[in-house]
């Protein structure tokens, strides 16, 4: 293991329990009933035969709204933010798993370079916005500023005040320019979290998921509900709405991120009882659905 794991101290439901990663067993207190904390609506996962069912019938919408885009020569940019763990990684698999890799780009940057820190702090991004006919996904992206970095200490309260007030104007910039953009926040409990970040621990397959900044982001909880709730209502605007879509359940989450996504495009041979309504209890918009979830 390249780094150690210090035990850390939690709350949960107001008790104090200690987290040790390095441990092969969790305590009951994180386990139990897993997938309904956080106030979430469903006991247990998606029943895997109707998952499957669903999300292949609703990847064969996306290939077909693919296509549209690029006889259309449209655009769409998707971002997926929240906290580590949620499963942005693996919804964006989802989404893209049969489209044509050459139009549907993956964009997960690395920390900016010297010459980057120097730039604007958009410019990076722009670089990446997808041509005529492409859909570009983004695994985290300009709002880092809003999120690790403030919560880190890797930029200082001026300059995350300053991307708050300038995002807003920057994502208008997109949608006037024509780009169909949405923004996918999944919303995941601590107790999910700290199951994931033990399962990437002790799978030698996905240790490398697990970061330095991971293990410190445990202990600060509070502090990114706090940065989240200060980024949403700055950034949740009329162009560029922010989609919440509760996460404890991978399944639920990939199936209505998708759904969402395909009910918002006009494409061309849309099958509405396929894409049908998403679910109200797993996707919603914005600061009020928060509110609505005591999240």
């Amino acid at each position: 293991m390249a780094f150690e794991i210090p035990a850390v101290e939690i709350s949960v439901n107001g008790a104090s329990v200690t987290v040790d990663l390095d441990s092969p067993d969790l305590p009951e207190e994180i386990t139990e009933d897993a997938i309904s904390s956080g106030a979430y609506p469903y006991p247990k996962r998606m029943k895997g035969r109707e998952y499957e069912n669903t999300l292949e019938a609703l990847q064969l919408e996306l290939v077909k709204l693919q296509s549209w885009l690029q006889e259309s020569g449209e655009r769409a940019v998707l971002i997926f933010e929240g906290r580590d763990a949620a499963g942005k990684g693996s919804t964006i698999s989802r989404f893209r798993q049969y489209l044509n890799h050459r139009h549907a780009r993956v964009v997960a940057l690395p920390k900016p370079s010297d010459t980057e820190r120097g730039q604007w702090y958009f410019q990076r991004y722009t670089a990446h916005l997808p041509t005529a006919g492409e859909i570009v996904m983004f695994d985290r992206s300009w709002y880092n500023r809003a999120g690790v970095e403030p919560v880190m200490g890797f930029c200082t309260k001026e300059q995350s005040e300053q991307f708050l007030r300038e995002a807003p104007q920057f994502e208008e910039m997109l949608v006037d320019e024509g780009i169909h953009f949405f923004k996918f926040w999944l919303n995941v409990s601590q107790e999910i979290q700290i199951i994931r970040f033990h399962d990437r621990r002790h799978n030698p397959l996905k240790r490398w998921k697990l970061s330095p900044i991971d293990i410190k982001a445990l202990s600060k909880w509070d502090d990114y509900t706090n940065a989240r709730n200060k980024m949403m209502e700055a950034t949740h605007t009329k162009h560029a709405p922010w989609t919440i879509v509760r996460s404890n359940d991978k399944r639920r989450a990939r199936i209505n991120a998708i759904r969402h996504f395909l009910q918002s495009m006009a494409y061309e041979g849309k099958d509405d009882q396929i894409v049908s309504k998403t679910d109200p209890v797993i996707l919603g918009s914005g600061p009020k659905f928060f509110n609505e979830l005591g999240a």
